[in-house]
Formats: structure tokens, C-alpha cells, sequence
């Protein structure tokens, strides 16, 4: 991409791995792509006819800079009701999307060199991200023999006097796995030891299949020193509606909202009334959608693990497998290859996720049980997966 009008540091061309994914999914015209998280269900009538009311009602213009007031109510009741955690409406910023919150949220706490701690196999775009902002990713690489549980004596060993932060994503996203109470604690104490930021991505708090999701922010003394980002993309199945928000104390919302004044002003007016609507109806729109999803990720547990050179983890949240293809004898990149060229089904290289990704590849279950059925009988019929 070397040319004089594109700024040096994109010079060196990288293709971001999900563009890569787009491209493949188009290399066969019966490709069952099981590669990106985007929730095959429709947003529920509920949200989308009570968003275009309020639309018709006038509400198309900007917003409060730090978003609908109504929405902000709703997001402290939210809290209370269902963790019984008080969030002071200070403390929320709207923003359009978790991806947006998330970039806000390194660009508002960063300075150049600042060291950020990161668990992986991690969401591709952490690392882009950080560094945008001017930051130094460092990894944690995580480990099925540990159940991708965060080892907080390895983390600890990585802190440095530059290190300011430490992202925490549960449920996982590539994983599906869900950081239990006691490894959350002990990030905790790791941060108030050193005096660092949790970044809390708690995007997947709907799909906690087993203990109920624990948001960081609410555990002793995390209040004053995490960042927490939410999305209603997948919790509502709303990614096309764009709308996210960041909860965070007071002095970070400000740098936050510096950063904003300039990129995006407000989130969009008509989203921020679904938001408002979700929240309300969630009692009745989610329920049916997370035990859909549940119900496809257990199915397709029991597909792969059935096939003879493949393995997955029994399923703790999400949508995601992120499948062990070691039995193979071959990186993640040529298993990935194999099954799309001769099963026709599209997943995504464990690399993508960082380098302790290698050996696996990550499928989402956002396709219908049937499809799933037939993704996983023509993976059958590829003999190096069975045989």
C-alpha cells in the first residue's frame, strides 16, 4: 500500500483477517459460512416497531453528547435490576457500536507507550486498536489444558511500569469460555495491586450458559478503575443498528467525550431509541434467542466431538466454538483450507486470534439447526476429519 498520499504507517499492508474470511466465503456458491459472529435472527418486532414510533415522533435528530437521557436511564435501571449495582448517569457514555466504545476507550486512556495486557486467544481487532491509540499490546496466551481460565501469575509477570491496563472479554469471543469468579477476583486484586484499568469487554453478557454473568465493575473496589464496554449486537441480535455504550468513571467519560467531539458526535438518534426499547422488552426478546443459540452451540459440541480427529470444549457461552484440529497434523490455516475446500463450509484460523490460536479454528453457530446439520454431514465426508 506503499504510496505518497497514504500516511507511512500503513505502508505495510495487513489485511485484517475477517476481510480475508468476506473474500473466501464467495469461493464456492454452497459455502455454509460459519465464520463471522453475525446472529442470523432478525431484530425482534418489538425493538425495530417501537424504534421507528419514536422515529416518526421526531426522534431523528442529534442526541445529548453522551447519548439519549432516556437510554442512560434505562442502562442504570438495567444494572440495578439485574446485578443490583448502582451506575450514576455520569458514568455512561452511548456510543455507536462495542467497536466504537472500545476504540473511544484506548484513545481516552492511552498515551504513547502505554502498555495494555491482553487474554488470547483474544477478538481480532484488540491489537489494531491499541495500537491506533498509540499503545503496546502485550499477550497473555491462554490454554485449553487451563480451560482458557486467565493465569494471573503469568499475567503479573508481564506488568511493567508502563503497563496500564488489562482487558478482560467474558463470555470469550473466540473461546466461548466463561471466566469463573475466582479468576476474576484475582484480576481484580492484580489491578488494585498495581493500580491499573480493567477494560472489561462484556459483550456476550446474555449467553452465560452456566453461572450467571458477573460484570467486573461489580466486584469490590473495581468500581473507580474499570472501563466497561457493551454492545446490543449480540445480546439483541441488533448489529446493523450500531449502538453500544461504555460505563466508566466520571474523569474517563470526559476524556472519552473529548475523543468523540471529533469522530462521531452523537450515536445515531434512531438506534439509541431501539436500545432504549431492547432493554425495556428484554424479558420477552431474549429468552427465546438465547435458548436458540444454546441450543445450536450444544449441537454442534456434539457433531465435532463425535468426529474423530476434532475436538471442542463442552460450550459455557457465546455462540462460538473455537474447535482443536492438532489430531490433524497441520496448521490452522491448511485445516481451515481443507474444510472449505472440500466440505464447503467456512471457519475462521485459530492465528487470526493470536499465535496460541494455532491448532484451532473457530466456528460461529449462527446458522439455523439445519444448516449446522448439513455444515457438519459434509465435514463427515472429509476423510482427514474422521478417519
Amino acid at each position: 500500500m506503499k504510496h505518497k498520499f497514504v500516511a507511512k504507517r500503513y505502508w505495510k499492508e495487513e489485511v485484517p483477517p475477517m476481510s480475508i474470511v468476506d473474500k473466501l466465503a464467495q469461493r464456492y456458491d454452497d459455502v455454509i459460512d460459519l465464520s463471522l459472529g453475525d446472529p442470523d435472527l432478525v431484530t425482534d418486532p418489538i425493538i425495530i416497531d417501537k424504534a421507528f414510533e419514536d422515529a416518526r415522533k421526531g426522534h431523528t435528530k442529534y442526541t445529548d453528547f453522551r447519548g439519549d437521557a432516556e437510554l442512560r436511564q434505562e442502562i442504570c435501571n438495567y444494572y440495578k435490576e439485574e446485578y443490583d449495582y448502582e451506575v450514576d448517569d455520569e458514568e455512561i457514555f452511548v456510543t455507536a457500536s462495542g467497536t466504537h466504545a472500545m476504540c473511544l476507550a484506548f484513545c481516552g486512556i492511552l498515551d504513547p507507550g502505554d502498555e495494555v495486557i491482553i487474554h488470547a486467544p483474544y477478538y481480532t481487532y484488540y491489537t489494531t486498536q491499541i495500537k491506533f491509540a498509540g499503545g503496546v499490546p502485550v499477550i497473555l496466551d491462554c490454554y485449553e489444558e487451563e480451560g482458557f481460565q486467565l493465569n494471573v501469575q503469568r499475567m503479573e509477570t508481564l506488568i511493567t511500569e508502563r503497563t496500564k491496563a488489562i482487558v478482560v472479554n467474558t463470555p470469550n469471543n473466540p473461546t466461548g469460555v466463561c471466566m469463573t469468579r475466582e479468576t476474576l477476583m484475582a484480576v481484580a486484586e492484580l489491578a488494585k495491586k498495581y493500580d491499573l484499568l480493567v477494560v472489561a469487554d462484556d459483550i456476550y453478557t446474555a449467553y452465560s450458559f452456566g453461572e450467571p454473568f458477573i460484570p467486573m465493575t461489580s466486584l469490590p473496589g473495581m468500581k473507580e478503575r474499570t472501563i466497561t464496554l457493551n454492545s446490543y449486537s449480540k445480546d439483541y441480535t441488533m448489529t446493523g443498528w450500531r449502538v453500544g455504550q461504555i460505563i466508566a468513571p466520571p474523569p474517563v467519560i470526559r476524556a472519552i467525550n473529548s475523543v468523540n467531539d471529533a469522530v462521531m458526535f452523537t450515536a445515531p438518534s434512531i438506534s439509541q431509541r431501539a436500545a432504549i426499547h431492547a432493554i425495556r422488552n428484554r424479558k420477552t426478546v431474549q429468552p427465546p434467542m438465547i435458548e436458540e443459540y444454546k441450543k445450536r452451540v450444544f449441537y454442534a459440541a456434539d457433531r465435532i466431538n463425535a468426529m474423530k480427529n476434532l475436538s471442542v470444549m463442552p460450550p459455557q457461552g457465546t455462540f462460538y466454538l473455537l474447535i482443536n484440529i492438532k489430531k490433524l497434523g497441520m496448521d490452522c490455516m491448511r485445516a481451515s483450507d481443507l474444510i472449505l475446500n472440500e466440505a464447503h463450509v467456512l471457519t475462521v484460523p485459530g492465528i487470526s486470534f493470536g499465535a496460541c490460536g494455532e491448532g484451532y479454528v473457530r466456528i460461529a453457530c449462527t446458522k439455523e439447526i439445519e444448516v449446522l446439520k448439513e455444515a457438519f454431514d459434509r465435514m463427515e465426508k472429509v476423510k482427514a476429519l474422521v478417519e
